[in-house]
């Protein structure tokens, strides 16, 4: 039973000597006589400490010995307790005989972690194992334990769990523009053009400006509105690809490539700067010829017919309010080139 007012004499060769005048818990040891055991918490199927039992409150020495298969006496021995060992005292660390050599733990397999599982009431080793979808053998021999030893409430075991698989992380797709996304094929064009535009040797913003005037002036078309149209669309750019593969300094598409190189007869090359803002003047030709000016701007963003059946959508709106702005800029004699 336990005192905890009593303060008990130092044991000459205990384990771990208690220093002097210390107030402690004291487990009086009565050989032969079950005292309850109040706080071991003993589960089936786990280690007894794996060699070393540490005493708890309510433990009794008999008890201990009767649970790890042994005696009195040779605890009283191997621990060399003080007497007889009439005295164990809460907190000390016994060691127990008979013990087998630990082995090593298991390796674990590649593509397993391992973390501490603390062990509650009512678990068993082939509860936990289930639960953490392993093996009881493989378990027990992760912890060096066998199926005889016995686990208790508070002990860390070690539980073999899945690792996931390292991947390589996906570099987001630049698939969406003005908030409508793409087709992958679509995409993947764009890509490629982009890339290959990045490669080229191509004319700078005031190169571009002049070509954009002169071709203009050759369709008909007023060089302000082209310069307004290809500064909102690309900043007078050749390089600039968007993810809808609208492509180059007039940002054509390759459907409107093809409608511009029917009108003037040959392919056009939308890579290539000046058979690219051919084909957007040729656009604009043609739109500035059906429409008035606002639906005409509307129609190179959003497509005429769609504007005649949809109306303008908001983003067209904001899209002919720009580029209308932009022009009026221009024509007041400004030059970001």
């Amino acid at each position: 039973m336990t005192n905890t007012s009593a303060t008990a004499p130092e044991p000459e060769n205990d384990v771990q000597p208690e220093p002097r005048n210390r107030r402690r818990t004291v487990v009086k040891v009565l050989t032969g006589i079950a005292v309850p055991l109040i706080a071991a918490g003993v589960i089936t199927a786990g280690s007894p400490g794996l060699g070393q039992y540490k005493v708890k409150q309510g433990d009794t020495l008999s008890h201990i010995a009767a649970r790890h298969g042994t005696t009195v006496k040779t605890l009283v021995a191997l621990n060399e307790l003080p007497g007889n060992g009439n005295a164990i005292y809460a907190g000390e660390v016994l060691q127990l005989p008979g013990q087998p050599k630990k082995q090593g733990p298991a390796a674990t397999p590649a593509g397993r972690g391992r973390i501490k599982y603390v062990v509650k009431p009512g678990d068993t080793i082939g509860g936990i194992a289930r639960r953490y979808h392993v093996s009881q053998a493989y378990l027990l021999s992760v912890n060096a334990l066998k199926r005889s030893d016995k686990i208790f409430v508070g002990k860390a075991i070690l539980v073999p769990v899945p690792v996931p698989k390292a991947t390589a992380s996906k570099k987001k797709r630049n698939d969406t523009f003005a908030g409508r996304k793409y087709a992958d094929h679509v995409v993947d064009a764009a890509d490629k053009n982009r890339a290959t535009l990045r490669k080229r040797k191509l004319p700078n913003r005031a190169q571009i400006r002049s070509t954009i005037i002169s071709t203009s002036k050759r369709y008909g078309v007023d060089p302000e509105l082209a310069l307004a149209i290809s500064w909102q669309e690309s900043g007078w750019k050749q390089r600039v690809v968007s993810p809808a593969n609208a492509i180059g300094a007039m940002q054509v598409i390759p459907s409107t490539g093809r409608y511009s190189s029917g009108v003037v007869g040959r392919k056009l090359d939308l890579l290539k700067p000046k058979d690219n803002i051919t084909a957007g003047v040729v656009l604009l030709e043609m739109l500035t010829g059906a429409a008035k000016l606002d639906i005409a701007v509307a129609g190179y963003y959003q497509g005429l017919g769609g504007v005649r059946r949809n109306g303008m959508y908001a983003d067209t709106k904001q899209y002919v309010k720009s580029v209308l702005q932009i022009k009026a800029r221009l024509e007041s004699g400004w030059n970001p080139a």
